[in-house]
C-alpha cells in the first residue's frame, strides 16, 4: 500500500470537487490519502470522510498554507507520491505550463490532472459519511413550517443581495450566512434536501447539491454565479442560472458573439437602356455597356 499526498488546501468548495479523486485511487490502487488542509474546514471532513488522513493547518498571512506549508507536511509523512490540484500559484508557475491550461475549467483541470475521469466528480455520495441525527437536529430547530427555502449569499470571498421577490412570500427562508449554530457544512444537509428550492451564491453548498445529484432531485435549484468561465464549475444538474451580480467576475465580458455582416457593397448595376435618353442620331446598339468594375459608366460619344 502506498502513500498518496494532495495539495489542495483550499477552498472547501474545491475540496469537495476534488475528494472523488482520492476515493478513485483508494479504490483502484488501494493508496492510503494524506492531505494537508486548513484548519477551518477539519469539523466538517473528520468525521465525514474519515478515511483520508487530514493534516489540519493554520492560515498563515504568508500564504504559506497553499503550497510550501502542505508540501512540508506530507514530506514529513513520507508520501510516495504528491499531486497538486491547484491549477496555479504564483510559487509554482509552472503548474499553468499544461497545454489544457487555457481551455480547461479548473475543476476539469483537477481530474485532467490526476488522470481520473471527470465523471467521477458526480459521485461524492460515495466519499462522505452522513450523520443524519445530527443534520436532523439542526433542521428541526430552524425549521418552522414545510414549505419554506434556503438561501447562501454571502461566500469566502463575495456577497450578493439577490431579488427574491418571486418566493411566495407565505415561505419560510432560512438563511445559512444568518446562523452560527454549526460549524460543520454537512449539518445543513437534511434542511437543503428538504427545502422547496435553494438559492445559492457559487461557494461550497452549491457544489454539494451539485456534486450530490440524486439527492436534490425535488429541490428547484437557483445558481448565483460570481467568477468568470475558468473559476465557475461544470454544474451537472439542473440549475437556473441568474444574472451575475454587477462587479462580480461573472459580470465582466469575455466573449461576444459576432454581429451578421452587412451584405455585400453593390459597386455597379446593370444599365438599362432608355430609348427616351439617347440621341435620335444613335443606334442602341452602339451604346457601350458598363464593364464590371466600372465605377462611372464610359461617355457615350
Amino acid at each position: 500500500m502506498s502513500k498518496l499526498g494532495i495539495i489542495q488546501s483550499r477552498g472547501l468548495g474545491d475540496i469537495l470537487i476534488a475528494l472523488p479523486i482520492a476515493k478513485y485511487y483508494v479504490d483502484n490502487f488501494q493508496d492510503e490519502v494524506y492531505w494537508p488542509i486548513c484548519e477551518e474546514f477539519w469539523p466538517s471532513l473528520k468525521d465525514n470522510a474519515p478515511w483520508v488522513h487530514w493534516i489540519p493547518l493554520p492560515a498563515d498571512g504568508m500564504g504559506d498554507f497553499f503550497y510550501t506549508e502542505p508540501m512540508k507536511r506530507l514530506k514529513n509523512f513520507n508520501v510516495d507520491e504528491i499531486i497538486c490540484l491547484y491549477q496555479s500559484l504564483n510559487v509554482v508557475p509552472e503548474l499553468a505550463q499544461v497545454p489544457w491550461f487555457q481551455f480547461q475549467k479548473f475543476d476539469e483541470f483537477k481530474y485532467t490532472k490526476a488522470g481520473v475521469p471527470f465523471i467521477k466528480k458526480w459521485t461524492l455520495d460515495e466519499c462522505i459519511t452522513l450523520d443524519l441525527p445530527r443534520s436532523n437536529a439542526l433542521r428541526d430547530k430552524l425549521v418552522s413550517q414545510a414549505d419554506y427555502y434556503v438561501t447562501h449569499v454571502t461566500g469566502s470571498t463575495f456577497s450578493v443581495n439577490p431579488d427574491l421577490s418571486g418566493m411566495p412570500p407565505e415561505w419560510q427562508r432560512i438563511d445559512i450566512n444568518q446562523t452560527t449554530q454549526t460549524n460543520n457544512i454537512w449539518d445543513w444537509f437534511t434542511i437543503l434536501q428538504g427545502a422547496k428550492a435553494v438559492v445559492l451564491i457559487d461557494s461550497v453548498f452549491s457544489n454539494m447539491i451539485d456534486l450530490m445529484p440524486n439527492h436534490f432531485v425535488d429541490v428547484d435549484k437557483y445558481f448565483i454565479p460570481r467568477s468568470h468561465i475558468h473559476l465557475t464549475p461544470v454544474l451537472g444538474s439542473n440549475w437556473t442560472i441568474l444574472d451575475a451580480p454587477p462587479g462580480s467576475g461573472a459580470a465582466q465580458v469575455i466573449f461576444t458573439s459576432n454581429p451578421p455582416p452587412p451584405p455585400p457593397l453593390k459597386l455597379w448595376q446593370p444599365l438599362t437602356p432608355n430609348k427616351s435618353l439617347v440621341p435620335t442620331n444613335m443606334n442602341t446598339r452602339d451604346i457601350i455597356p458598363r464593364q464590371p468594375g466600372m465605377l462611372i459608366p464610359p461617355k457615350l460619344g
